[in-house]
């Protein structure tokens, strides 16, 4: 029962009427998903304005969109408890940048009421209201609307971790939800402490879906919404969580409990899309390094690492990102691909978000789902702005959702095809084993930190919209992992990949690792060192050709199954989110390439 302490919820006005207008697919587009048993035909290239080449300078992206792609604009939720100010916002004492800086983010029309919201509050929603939050929608939903509040891990401060599940299904487990055949679209909120607005719109945005004017879209998809995925860090305003682990670097890894958390919640209920909401930074070392204030309400990037199928990265670009690129527009909000710095002050390279298969982005789109990180401007402004960060991300959450509704039969279709093509090219084509970005320049808009006004710098950029392969190899036809193997493969199975044991002794044809350098290092993104975590074991490899022995009780990883592409980030040795450089694989010797379908009994594992 929720106390009579717990948040009031107030309703929309019905200024949101159009929030379930619902648009058109190009012919393209439908013929492109026409057939699920079909192959699907060759889609058209993006644009080269959306992948600089080297050395060059690029147009930037057009916000522009076919008529077909502005109808999915998304009207912002309402709410008329606040009323908005009629001059612009007043710089606070202490922002880190002139009014007439602050005077460019004026707050939207459209306002917001959650608990952190309220007028006066000088702190954001707490944990404890966000649970209360959770539990009163669970309570009072629309008719035919089951919402359930999933408990699915506790945070390393013994804050439980929940999930709030929205759906038209009889039941909220997960066989249930699955077997309704509609998309599920997968929030997830502050993964970093010091982000808070994104928390806050996932909080709006689940009170619409559950008793508002989103409630209509459930007659198409499921909506899963995380609105605090480390409450730990909440609470201490820290990006980290509470051991100092970054967990939107963990998802791979997983030696956090809130990424294992999200780990079976995505292994469960296998959404089709994920939003992944952040906040970046707006001032720090972009005024050290250029004298310059970072000016778009909205970063945006979908899921950029080796092996994400391509039809894959074609959705996410035409049928997802560009969307909310014109629905972000059409409220008077600027956009820009995401990109950060390094935190040393000498370095200049600006970068897109990183390339490696360690991300929530990236992870997610190996397991082949539509991912997208959303990023507001936040780190280092507090409570500035907040309505117009929150309103930004609840414009960008609304159009995820209704391109997914709009979709839903396609992306349905979409997601069979990719798992079936990923499945199939187990045993023959090559496989590239790391990869990295395109380094270019670029033309980037920032703000003058005195004036307010526009200011183009002109960047070394790396582009992950065009990636470089660095190693690739033969894909192999599965995995052997020796008996000892038992944390690979508990990390494997929490991610969804299926594993085999073996139940007769026997030999495969395979490829062995041989060290041919060693050497301990940090892992690195695109910010520098990840300090979160022990040195790695860097390990440059030769393969040698040789019958693998598979003892009674070891274990096999085939590379038939969709999450294929995810198996290879976490076994290839030879790079810096492997297993065995992150020490979950003790020894060299506990993995080998199978390069030919085992002949030997096999049993699943549960």
């Amino acid at each position: 029962m929720v106390s009579s302490n717990s948040p009031r919820l107030p309703r929309a006005t019905p200024a949101l009427a159009k929030l379930s207008q619902q648009a058109a697919c190009a012919a393209a587009v439908l013929a492109l998903v026409g057939c699920a048993s079909a192959p699907l035909p060759p889609w058209l290239p993006i644009p080269a304005v959306l992948a600089p080449r080297p050395a060059a300078a690029p147009a930037k992206p057009t916000s522009a969109t076919s008529p077909t792609e502005a109808a999915v604009v998304a009207q912002p939720v309402t709410q008329a408890s606040v009323n908005p100010s009629d001059a612009p916002a007043a710089t606070p004492d202490g922002a880190p940048y002139s009014a007439a800086v602050a005077a460019r983010f004026p707050d939207p029309s459209t306002l917001y009421s959650t608990p952190g919201l309220q007028p006066g509050r000088n702190t954001f929603s707490s944990n404890a209201e966000v649970a209360a939050w959770l539990a009163q929608l669970s309570n009072k939903p629309s008719r035919n609307v089951q919402a359930s509040v999933l408990r699915i891990g506790y945070s390393q401060q013994g804050v439980p971790l929940e999930a709030l599940l929205l759906t038209r299904a009889s039941s909220p487990d997960a066989p249930t939800v699955i077997a309704t055949g509609r998309p599920t679209v997968l929030i997830v909120a502050q993964q970093h402490g010091n982000e808070p607005a994104g928390s806050e719109a996932a909080l709006v945005v689940a009170r619409e879906l559950s008793q508002g004017l989103l409630e209509p879209l459930l007659d198409k998809i499921n909506v899963l919404v995380v609105p605090r995925a480390n409450p730990d860090g909440a609470a201490a305003n820290q990006r980290a969580t509470t051991n100092g682990i970054d967990m939107n670097r963990d998802h791979l890894l997983l030696n956090s409990p809130e990424a294992r958390a999200l780990a079976q919640l995505t292994r469960d209920y296998q959404p089709t899309v994920v939003l992944d909401a952040h906040e970046y930074t707006v001032v720090g070392r972009y005024l050290q390094k250029f004298g310059t204030v970072q000016k778009f309400d909205a970063l945006l990037q979908y899921a950029m690492t080796a092996n994400v199928p391509e039809f894959l990265t074609r959705a996410s670009e035409e049928w997802y990102r560009r969307p909310v690129v014109a629905a972000l527009k059409a409220q008077n909000l600027s956009s820009e691909w995401y990109y950060t710095t390094s935190t040393d002050i000498d370095d200049h390279v600006v970068s897109m978000g990183g390339t490696q298969p360690d991300t929530g982005r990236n992870v997610n789109g190996l397991k082949n789902s539509v991912s997208m990180l959303i990023e507001t401007r936040g780190v280092g402004i507090g409570r500035l702005h907040l309505q117009r960060r929150v309103h930004t991300q609840v414009t960008a959450m609304v159009s995820m959702l209704q391109s997914t509704a709009t979709r839903a039969e396609q992306m349905g279709k979409l997601r069979s095809f990719i798992d079936r093509e990923v499945s199939s090219q187990a045993c023959r084509s090559q496989a590239v084993v790391e990869a990295g970005p395109t380094p270019a320049q670029y033309e980037l808009t920032m703000l003058n930190p005195t004036t307010g006004a526009d200011k183009t710098v002109s960047v070394d950029w790396n582009s992950a919209l065009e990636l470089q392969t660095i190693k690739s190899r033969a894909r192999p036809c599965g995995y052997w992992l020796s008996a000892a193997a038992t944390a690979a493969v508990d990390r494997l199975q929490l991610l969804g990949v299926q594993v085999m044991r073996v139940v007769d002794a026997g030999t495969v044809r395979g490829e062995l690792y041989r060290a041919t350098s060693q050497s301990t290092g940090a892992r690195q993104d695109v910010r520098g060192s990840i300090t979160d975590a022990q040195p790695i074991q860097r390990t440059e490899v030769e393969l040698v050709r040789s019958l693998v022995d598979t003892p009674a009780g070891s274990f096999y990883v085939p590379l038939g199954q969709p999450l294929a592409n995810l198996v290879l980030a976490a076994l290839e040795p030879d790079t810096q989110n492997s297993y065995f450089a992150n020490r979950i694989l003790a020894n060299l010797g506990d993995a080998a390439r199978v390069m030919a379908e085992p002949t030997g009994a096999l049993e699943k594992l549960p």
